[in-house]
């Protein structure tokens, strides 16, 4: 490339000036990187960005991303989140080939590397407690304990090894350790755990194990065993690449692979910790992992955020070694661009006001064509019913209305969406004074958008449904979970709940909008983007998301 070509090239994040040095000085020929989720749950927003940045990154190279499962700790793993795992990959845009990987296609591999070790004097077999050994770690600028355990032979340790594998020790009998330094500036070096003993069935192996490689154990060398060039983490693992790099290091793998760590995505008024995430569902304050108000992909998805929104999102986000914190609306403004060029446009009214028009006859039907999705090249359209009653929001009527209002108001005139302009002549009241009805006559000279010649054209629109037509649907709307910016931070992090992060109501609308399949999304003109919700026995309709970020314009007021 040319210092002008260059110089053109738009900025690049550091990983990509490190794979750029990495392929210029030959180390890797081709970039090769991995997804690597543990199947004890299901992922979340914060598992998106390192989809998009793993499988993104070795797309942008013409390289290959895999996805492996670590599957290391039988306890907590099931077959159903690696199939739930599978689908939010996929559903988020990527796909991996034939290259499905597990750590537990690895054992056998990773068990002889831990005799090597032993072998070599750099592992041991260690008898003390697992609360005792973490004790005798240290801290900042105190070094630990050694092990009385630690000088054991290679031979003895490798006798107790396989006795560990053989089953004749009971779980925290004794675990093997790397020995490396009890004095080491990163605590992670002073003799880790490498293996330990779990009685637990394995969801793909069964019982044909009983002890298990740590994560730092089984990562590095299962990146090498695939062919990984570079194992992009996120930060909170910057303290465990000396780990990784003394591992391949001493260790005959196929090829040493490079960890690069990024930032983690962080969002104001969301959690994005899996621990946080368990105790919101398994304590009741959400209806499952689905839940239309989690920062899981499953929830997001049954709540109608679309995959592209979640990958522009991402992008906004950038790759960067910087803690910091992405703002709700950069996602939800993700998510109106994306659905405000593909959500077909639909009427429906949430707090209506009876409107009848008596210059409509009792039986008259009069067609109007309304647009399917302005956004829509091929201009579809639908037909709508105008019908002598039809039902209005109630917030589009203001009795002692301000001279700026320019929707509907005693005397005064507006146009009913693909319909006429109407003109407000009476207002009807029940007797506590609450308006229930308004008369009004429209003008058949206006439909089509038609101004008469010399008129003054109507400013304001708004949307309807007809009253003998229109079928009520129940509806679900959300705000944040959380309220403040930053609940993570909070130690009672449980009063902070949204007390109204759900409400549940009723929406009129149209019968093209009743028709709506399960996992449809439409825009309600004037309303928002909302989704025919999947999970529902019948038809109920859930916002995605507003026209415009009110959530963040409450605040605003309340500040």
């Amino acid at each position: 490339m040319t210092d002008s070509a260059e110089n053109e090239r738009p900025s690049r994040h550091f990983i990509e000036v490190e794979i750029d040095r990495d392929l210029a000085e030959g180390r890797v020929q081709a970039v090769h990187t991995r997804f690597p989720p543990e199947p004890n749950g299901f992922l979340h927003l914060g598992h998106a960005k390192a989809i998009c940045v793993d499988f993104g990154l070795a797309a942008q190279y013409g390289g290959l991303c895999n996805l492996r499962f670590d599957d290391t700790n039988p306890s907590k793993e099931e077959t159903r989140f690696v199939e739930a795992i599978q689908e939010d990959v996929r559903w988020l845009g990527f796909d991996w080939g034939e290259r499905q990987y597990y750590a537990s296609d690895f054992f056998e591999q990773l068990y002889a590397f831990a005799e090597a070790l032993i072998g070599a004097g750099d592992a041991y077999v260690d008898d003390l407690p697992v609360a005792e050994i973490r004790a005798q770690r240290g801290g900042p600028g105190v070094a630990g304990t050694e092990s009385p355990f630690r000088s054991r032979s290679a031979e003895e340790n490798l006798r107790l090894f396989r006795a560990m594998r053989a089953g004749e020790f009971q779980e925290g009998h004794c675990v093997l350790r790397a020995k490396i330094d009890m004095a080491h500036a990163n605590l992670l070096m002073r003799d880790p755990v490498l293996y330990r003993i779990l009685k637990a069935p394995h969801h793909r192996t069964g019982d044909a194990w009983c002890i298990y490689p740590t994560y730092d154990m089984a990562h590095g060398q299962c990146d090498a065993f695939e062919g990984v060039t570079h194992s992009l983490c996120s930060l909170e693992f910057e303290n465990h690449r000396p780990l990784y790099e003394w591992l391949v290091q001493r260790l005959e793998v196929p090829f040493r692979p490079r960890q690069i760590e990024f930032s983690r995505l962080n969002v104001t008024h969301t959690v994005l910790s899996k621990r946080r995430l368990v105790e919101l569902v398994e304590e009741g304050h959400v209806d499952g992992w689905d839940d239309p108000r989690l920062p899981t992909l499953q929830g997001m998805r049954r709540r109608g955020y679309p995959a592209e929104a979640l990958r522009s999102f991402c992008a906004r986000v950038g790759v960067t070694k910087v803690t910091s914190t992405a703002e709700l609306s950069w996602l939800e403004d993700a998510v109106r661009s994306e659905l405000n060029r593909t959500a077909p446009r639909r009427m429906a009214v949430q707090a209506p006001l009876r409107v009848v028009v008596t210059t409509i006859g009792e039986d008259e039907v009069i067609r109007c064509e309304a647009v399917d999705n302005p956004e829509d090249p091929s201009g579809a359209t639908r037909p709508v019913e105008l019908r002598r009653e039809v039902l209005i929001e109630q917030d589009d009527f203001l009795e002692d209305a301000p001279r700026k209002f320019f929707r509907l108001r005693p005397g005064g005139s507006v146009r009913l969406r693909y319909g006429p302009v109407i003109t407000c002549d009476e207002v009807i009241k029940d007797a506590d004074g609450a308006v229930v009805e308004l008369r009004c006559s429209h003008d058949p000279r206006t439909f089509g958008g038609v101004t008469p010649e010399g008129e003054k054209k109507v400013k304001g629109i708004i949307h309807w449904v007809a009253a003998a037509t229109a079928e009520e649907v129940p509806l679900w709307t959300f705000e944040p979970l959380f309220m403040d910016p930053n609940p993570a931070a909070l130690e009672d992090w449980r009063s902070d709940l949204n007390p109204t992060s759900r409400t549940e109501g009723t929406l009129w609308v149209e019968p093209a909008a009743a028709e709506a399949a399960p996992g449809e999304t439409y825009q309600f003109e004037r309303l928002g983007y909302y989704r025919a919700d999947p999970a529902a026995a019948g038809l109920r309709f859930l916002r995605t998301v507003t026209l415009r970020d009110t959530w963040a314009k409450e605040q605003g007021k309340s500040s």
